[in-house]
């Protein structure tokens, strides 16, 4: 199956979907769009869904004649204009939210600890965990986003960033989570680089697993859309 992607939202999720994709499949087709950031940046602090999924509408348009099959939106950020742009879509939309709960319960993780968006924080993966419980960093969730929004743009992580995050992720699990999500695709840019002595869930990685097995027949659009 051939998989479309719809990068640039930040650059370093994209190369991350990229690798992960390439290391995980032995022969992959698999296409890339880039989209601009600023225009999600703008789009997603304005919460304008129509604006955004125009966007990501033209953009699939592109991946379709490619010959790709299907698409996935590479930052968990990105997917707040999901149910819009699987209105627009000519092509089926893998979501990344969506295989979060489930694969919470098989690896028996009843609390866990968000970080990411001020958006994804506040609305549990856009109300997609029924089985598991969520945690968010208390205060100013306003603080954490721009952090994360200002990493994501400029692709790169500073020191002070790198120390907030992992802080921020030791609470969570003094709190009681069992793991911390990083519900950021851009905070593999801290995490990746660091070992924070916590468990630690990219869920880029859940992302990718169902991509992989889409483009290896083990999984159909049928099991994911």
């Amino acid at each position: 199956m051939h998989i479309g992607l719809i990068g640039g939202i930040g650059v370093a999720a994209t190369v991350a979907y990229y690798q992960r994709l390439t290391a995980a499949v032995d022969r992959i087709e698999l296409t890339i769009a880039h989209a601009q950031v600023s225009d999600l940046e703008r789009n997603f602090n304005a919460d304008d869904r129509a604006a955004q999924a125009q966007i990501y509408a033209g953009l699939i348009d592109g991946l379709k004649a490619a010959g790709c099959d299907c698409v996935a939106i590479t930052s968990l950020g990105g997917h707040f204009c999901f149910a819009e742009t699987v209105a627009l879509s000519s092509l089926p939309l893998v979501s990344g939210v969506t295989p979060l709960d489930p694969y919470f319960e098989r690896e028996e993780l009843g609390t866990i600890g968000i970080l990411g968006t001020g958006r994804v924080m506040e609305t549990g993966f856009y109300g997609a965990l029924e089985k598991t419980t969520a945690l968010v960093p208390e205060g100013d969730l306003g603080r954490i986003g721009q952090a994360y929004q200002a990493m994501a743009i400029r692709g790169a992580a500073r020191a002070e960033e790198t120390a907030m995050f992992l802080a921020e992720g030791q609470k969570l699990i003094d709190r009681g989570a069992d793991a911390v999500v990083l519900g950021g695709t851009d905070l593999g840019l801290v995490f990746d680089a660091a070992d924070p002595g916590y468990r630690v869930v990219d869920a880029l990685d859940i992302h990718v697993d169902v991509l992989a097995r889409l483009a290896t027949g083990q999984m159909t659009l049928d099991d994911v859309t």
